[in-house]
């Protein structure tokens, strides 16, 4: 099985695919998914980054 990431390491990848999407509000969340999704997929929960992603977008 593959290592589970940390919090740290999964707010970071979320944090550059904001960056590189230019990801500004919730409606980007699509965006920002199909870049974290390949690197997240089976090493953490998808349904809490996705909670993660929205909450900042919304505090954008």
């Amino acid at each position: 099985l593959p290592q589970a990431l940390s919090e740290e390491e999964v707010d970071d990848i979320v944090a550059q695919a904001i960056e590189q999407t230019g990801a500004s509000s919730i409606k980007d969340m699509g965006k920002v998914m199909g870049l974290v999704r390949p690197q997240i997929i089976g090493r953490a929960d998808m349904g809490e980054i996705s909670g993660r992603i929205k909450t900042l977008l919304s505090s954008n």
